[in-house]
């Protein structure tokens, strides 16, 4: 939501329109880019061959809803290391249970819960 509206998470605009990104290309930086900033790009980072098989199923589509309702997105699925490690309706069914635990443990989201809540 940031790098393509220049809004915080609040709405405030603090982002110049120059410096905003696509959506493509912001996913880009948030998948393939962080994988190589932590020099894990040949395991991480694309969903391709020898990749490990972390991705999220998410509520909307990220490349066609409003800007403004990027930062409404909600993965109903996640899957790491090929494990599902979360899951809400429509794949509730094959959610783990419990869900793990929030980490690090003295994380305020822990306790309060994330801003979306």
């Amino acid at each position: 939501y940031w790098m393509v509206t220049g809004r915080t998470v609040g709405g405030t605009q603090l982002g110049a329109v120059e410096n905003r990104l696509s959506r493509k290309e912001a996913l880009r930086l948030y998948t393939v880019g962080s994988a190589w900033f932590s020099s894990d790009e040949d395991i991480k980072g694309r969903i391709a061959p020898a990749q490990l098989a972390d991705f999220a199923v998410l509520s909307a589509d990220y490349l066609t809803v409003p800007a403004e309702q990027i930062r409404d997105i909600e993965s109903v699925l996640t899957v790491t290391g090929g494990d599902i490690v979360y899951a809400v309706k429509p794949f509730d069914g094959v959610a783990p249970a419990p869900l793990p635990p929030v980490l690090p443990a003295w994380s305020p989201v822990a306790h309060f819960g994330g801003y979306q809540r």
